[in-house]
């Protein structure tokens, strides 16, 4: 069996960096713009549950390999339905294990944002305890536009943040969130110049693993605790209705437009899910 270190080495999408009790996590598919596939899902999960076991690290910080923090879902994955969004009640991969990993991970946590962050690339950010981010990065929560719906709590994350209107006005219109946006709106704390972005959370990091772990993994579990139920409950909500909406016409039809290069045009495409479907089918 390999241990934590030789986990480590042979990780393709994510980088792994261990210093002064804080251990770095790159998200690394630079072609792709960092974009979540299964691969790097079950990666992350994996880096998170070893940073977790080990008590040399007292922090993680996650940032972007090259340029950007991640584009989101994989939508090549999302088209073949290959995605599983399942977690505590099923599946073994992808989205749904490294989600009950990331909201469960009981230690601090931190996430230095050097680019573009598009849908898991923005909801994960709500699962952080400090994000900073760096001038002309850019947010965006897509669901909407894909045809499907918010994920990883964030349809209780986002409202319990911004409240209401601002987390609505979010979601319902797609729009992109720049840096000074996003510490407006609380999502992030505090804008830095690019090259100044991994030090600053390097230092804050750096700080915050001076003082005793066991301290530290016990004030992370209790700020966890007061939102533990309802960010369950809300990511049940969501996977239920994203299973349904994945597959559906106009999910269909935002995939075909993206690899087409177009905009997509939901006029005249009906605002069915699968199951709708299924239905039609036996009639």
């Amino acid at each position: 069996m390999l241990d934590a270190k030789e986990r480590a080495l042979k990780r393709e999408t994510v980088l792994e960096e261990i210093r002064d009790g804080v251990a770095l996590l790159t998200l690394h598919r630079p072609r792709q713009r960092n974009a979540f596939n299964t691969q790097m899902y079950d990666e992350l999960r994996d880096a998170l549950r070893d940073a977790q076991d080990d008590e040399r690290v007292r922090v993680v910080a996650i940032t972007g390999a090259e340029g950007a923090f991640s584009a989101g879902q994989d939508l090549g994955e999302m088209g073949g339905g290959s995605a599983s969004r399942s977690g505590e009640h099923g599946g073994e991969h992808g989205f749904g294990p490294f989600l009950d990993r990331l909201s469960q991970f009981d230690k601090p946590l931190l996430a230095a944002v050097n680019g573009v962050g598009v849908g898991i690339g923005l909801t994960m950010l709500l699962h952080c305890d400090v994000v900073y981010i760096a001038e002309g990065a850019r947010l965006r929560a897509p669901f909407v536009t894909l045809g499907v719906v918010p994920e990883a709590a964030s349809s209780y994350l986002l409202p319990a943040l911004l409240g209401h209107a601002r987390a609505a006005e979010l979601l319902y219109t797609a729009d992109w969130i720049d840096a000074s946006r996003a510490v407006e709106l609380g999502i992030a704390l505090r804008v830095c110049r690019k090259e100044e972005l991994l030090p600053a959370i390097r230092a804050l990091a750096t700080q915050i693993a001076a003082n005793p772990l066991g301290a530290l993994r016990h004030t992370r579990r209790l700020l966890l605790e007061s939102r533990r139920q309802q960010v369950a409950d809300a990511r049940a909500r969501e996977d239920a209705v994203f299973a349904l909406r994945v597959g559906s016409p106009e999910n269909r039809e935002a995939i075909r437009a993206f690899f087409e290069k177009r905009p997509p045009d939901f006029a005249n495409v009906p605002a069915t899910d699968r199951e709708d479907n299924r239905e039609d089918d036996r009639d």
